[in-house]
């Protein structure tokens, strides 16, 4: 884990400085093609003989990078800059974002297989799921999955709180009036395990931390097809 995520932290921080994210390239030109997958086993095996604590400053000081850059970023580039990443170009805000989820995701799992409680804090839970929820037509897509006109109301309560109302098919942004086809409620922590996939969505409906309603089945798609990052 810490590998894959030393690489994508040194690519984040060369493409946030207009640079070539140099092992993406290199692994392009290894195997044709680029996918998420792949590329972390690759970075994973090129460090093979990389001690850890060498692997964990590299992590580190590419993470201070990339920090750095995006504090650099004015209000012009928050909201038109794209660079390149895994899937294509993305807004350089939406890239932000997922590296903080990544990195509190990963943090998460260390926790856990330390047998250390969780540490639940808003602003990575409530962007976990945000992005979660802004990529339901790609996520749905995967899967073959499509709902034009269709929309989903989420609100979610405790840590990371926030309430969406949004669209589930590519480039369609729900009225202001339009009422949801269905409906998914509940904690946002709980949600946001689900997003990251670490837990089955019928995990916390049978525990009642999250519920859906109105067309159910519908609601019962996203909660299996959700994601808050390309795979």
């Amino acid at each position: 884990m810490l590998a894959h995520l030393a690489a994508q932290e040194t690519a984040a921080a060369q493409v946030i400085s207009g640079e070539a994210a140099e092992e993406f390239d290199a692994f392009r030109e290894a195997n044709g093609d680029f996918w998420v997958d792949g590329f972390n086993e690759w970075a994973v095996g090129v460090r093979a003989e990389v001690p850890t604590r060498e692997i964990i400053t590299a992590w580190g000081r590419a993470a201070d990078v990339f920090l750095e850059r995006a504090a650099d970023l004015t209000d012009e580039d928050w909201s038109r800059l794209r660079v390149p990443w895994v899937a294509g170009e993305i807004g350089v805000r939406y890239l932000i974002q997922s590296r903080v989820i990544e990195w509190w995701l990963h943090g998460e799992d260390l926790r856990a297989g330390t047998d250390q409680e969780p540490n639940p804090q808003h602003w990575p839970i409530h962007l976990t799921n945000d992005m979660a929820i802004r990529m339901l037509p790609y996520s749905l897509g995967l899967a073959g999955l499509s709902y034009p006109g269709a929309s989903i109301q989420v609100d979610l309560e405790g840590m990371g709180a926030g309430q969406w109302h949004w669209g589930l098919a590519p480039r369609e942004s729900p009225p202001a009036d339009k009422k949801p086809d269905a409906f998914i409620e509940g904690r946002a922590y709980p949600f946001s395990l689900v997003a990251g996939r670490r837990v089955a969505a019928e995990y916390f409906l049978d525990d009642g931390n999250l519920v859906v309603g109105g067309d159910e089945d519908l609601a019962l798609d996203v909660l299996t097809n959700l994601r808050a990052y390309v795979e």
